[in-house]
């Protein structure tokens, strides 16, 4: 059981350990930075609230808190665009190779010739970017709440984990649209930047329909559902949010195995 999983995430780990090395040190340097930006006497608070309301929206500062603490300074640099945006780009289009890579390379008919169904192949290919969101997760996470120890700062432990623990439904959901594009075409690099462009579509969808008083219509997007700010600033876990993310995701995975059993490769 589960072998398709082991094989796939074994071939994804060496990536998604640089990955969570690259993020870990980006991490690390935005929080060293933060003790000169707070003493350099620049105004930064009225800068932010000086921005047009759909450009403090995409930056999550549509809320009253301020950049100049190390909450608000995290959910803004880091969470708010790498996470919320960079990172579900990276899963999306990550996931949409899963398939049409095969395909396109004829190895789907070689792993489709052993006794496996075509659902499973489609589900474990899926599981296997779970291993990766949770090592990056890990590392991230820990190293942001060191290195704002060493500067002397406090961040609140529970906040800073369930910021990372709500990321997930919210990844996931990324890697979801991304599967359902590499089971509808069978060119892989299409498939992927159809779901770069999809997540980052979607990321402008919310952010517009907020800030022109029609919320309703950002409502398909997953970044609706996971506010990191929210948690980091005010401490507010969007616990249904995640249900409705995770709900995407079984959604966008059975709609993928459904199409997958039912199309020519």
């Amino acid at each position: 059981m589960l072998e398709i999983v082991r094989y796939e995430a074994e071939r994804r780990i060496t990536g998604s350990l640089v990955l969570s090395v690259l993020l870990a040190a980006m991490s690390l340097l935005f929080v060293a930075l933060f003790p000169s930006i707070t003493t350099s006497g620049a105004d930064l608070d009225a800068y932010m609230e000086s921005l047009p309301p759909a450009m403090r929206a995409a930056f999550g500062a549509s809320g009253a808190f301020s950049i100049t603490t190390i909450e608000g300074f995290l959910a803004v640099e880091l969470y708010q665009f790498f996470w919320l945006l960079m990172l579900g780009i990276y899963l999306a289009y990550q996931a949409g190779g899963l398939i049409a890579g095969d395909v396109e390379r004829d190895r789907m008919d070689v792993l489709l010739a052993a006794p496996v169904s075509r659902r499973r192949v489609v589900v474990e290919k899926f599981l296997s970017l779970v291993p990766g969101v949770l090592a990056l997760n890990l590392v991230v996470g820990a190293v942001v709440y060191v290195t704002v120890a060493a500067i002397g700062e406090s961040i609140a432990i529970a906040d800073l984990a369930m910021v990372h623990l709500l990321s997930i439904p919210y990844l996931l959901a990324c890697g979801g649209i991304g599967l359902l594009l590499s089971v509808a075409v069978s060119d892989s690099d299409i498939a992927k930047r159809g779901g770069l462009g999809a997540i980052f579509g979607l990321f402008l969808l919310d952010t517009v329909s907020q800030s022109a008083d029609i919320g309703w219509l950002g409502a398909m997007s997953p970044t609706r559902y996971y506010d990191p700010t929210g948690v980091l600033v005010g401490g507010e876990y969007d616990l249904a949010g995640a249900a409705i993310l995770l709900a995407m995701t079984a959604a966008l995975v059975a709609v993928s195995a459904w199409w997958f059993r039912r199309r020519d490769v």
